[in-house]
């Protein structure tokens, strides 16, 4: 597998920067983990339009799935037109929240869509995924464990403290985990600090941390950059 950060940006954006976007490649294809403002324009700078197997949504806050809404008027009205798109993978009960992004939309013209569950393992793009469900304040959210011949990347998405970050990094190649904070939040918890990034990655046992959805304001070793590739 190869990770491809497309956009890494916090709630706001970065200078000149996408959000939440981050590309995972393998012989089966392309799999979008997210897919915040700024991605599909991010994407057709490489390629006229992407060629993306499959997307999967962790969260429905707009700076993860905000570019879902260009994505479908490209298939509806832009210039791939009448083609079809890729699967769409959202959380549980998602063709209700996917209808308040773009109401009266034609989702199922632009995408073939699916519903992912709690702790069941899906196939997208060649790869094996599997959500867990994380604490980000009252967002149902999902972080996504992607395992393809015997390699594995982490995603925390948006996340506070939580052993199920543990349970998702175990011994991966590379967790890929939120570091938002400068201080710890009290309850609800919904982002982490890097102190606790570094924390659920050290109990994982991780191979390897890139830490991401950070201002540039407070950089950090390890926080990703828009087209850095990592090969698993």
């Amino acid at each position: 597998m190869k990770l491809t950060v497309v956009g890494g940006s916090p709630a706001w954006p970065n200078p000149g920067g996408a959000h939440s976007g981050y590309l995972v490649s393998s012989e089966g294809g392309r799999l979008l983990l997210d897919c915040g403002p700024g991605v599909l324009a991010r994407l057709r700078k490489v390629e006229a339009w992407p060629r993306v197997a499959a997307i999967a949504i962790s969260h429905f806050h707009l700076d993860h799935c905000g570019d879902l809404v260009p994505w479908l008027w490209g298939h509806l009205l832009g210039p791939v037109k009448g083609t079809p798109g890729p699967e769409l993978w959202l959380p549980p009960d998602g063709r209700q929240r996917l209808e308040l992004l773009s109401r009266g939309a034609h989702w199922d013209r632009a995408f073939s869509i699916r519903e992912y569950a709690e702790g069941i393992p899906f196939d997208a793009a060649g790869v094996r995924v599997l959500p867990r469900r994380v604490p980000h304040y009252d967002e149902p959210t999902w972080g996504f464990r992607i395992e393809h011949e015997g390699s594995a990347l982490a995603y925390s998405a948006d996340s506070g403290p939580s052993p199920v970050l543990e349970e998702l990094a175990r011994a991966a190649d590379v967790f890929l985990c939120e570091a938002t904070l400068l201080e710890p939040e009290q309850d609800p918890h919904g982002h982490l600090t890097e102190a606790e990034a570094r924390d659920a990655a050290r109990r994982a046992g991780a191979r390897r941390l890139l830490l991401t959805h950070r201002s540039v304001e407070h950089p950090l070793e390890e926080l990703v950059y828009e087209g850095l590739e990592v090969e698993l």
